[in-house]
């Protein structure tokens, strides 16, 4: 990745932060509990693999994850690049803990 790509994907970042507060994205990415595989697939889409590896290195069913990665791009979470068009989202997601975080005095 040269520096400028390095630099876009940071400015993407921030504006999807601001645009899809991790909460938020989470409850696109995996909306049910057993959503383990829809957020490693979603992480999995930085640009640099196709739509094909992901969905084999996860073993998610070609139609299924086709239909997602369409439902993702239409909310705004993916976008394609590169003459490949591989999927790329706006910044890798983590599970929430669950635990609320401390408001600061």
């Amino acid at each position: 990745m040269n520096t400028t790509d390095a630099l876009l994907k940071a400015i993407l970042a921030t504006v999807g932060r601001t645009a899809f507060p991790p909460e938020a994205l989470y409850k696109i990415v995996a909306p049910t509990a057993g959503s383990d595989k829809q957020l490693a697939a979603y992480n999995m889409c930085n640009g640099e693999r196709a739509q094909s590896d992901i969905r084999k290195k996860l073993k998610l069913d070609a139609g299924n994850f086709s239909r997602l990665v369409t439902k993702w791009v239409e909310a705004g979470i993916i976008v394609r690049v590169g003459a490949e068009e591989f999927p790329l989202h706006l910044y890798p997601l983590v599970k929430p803990s669950g635990k609320t975080p401390k408001k600061a005095s």
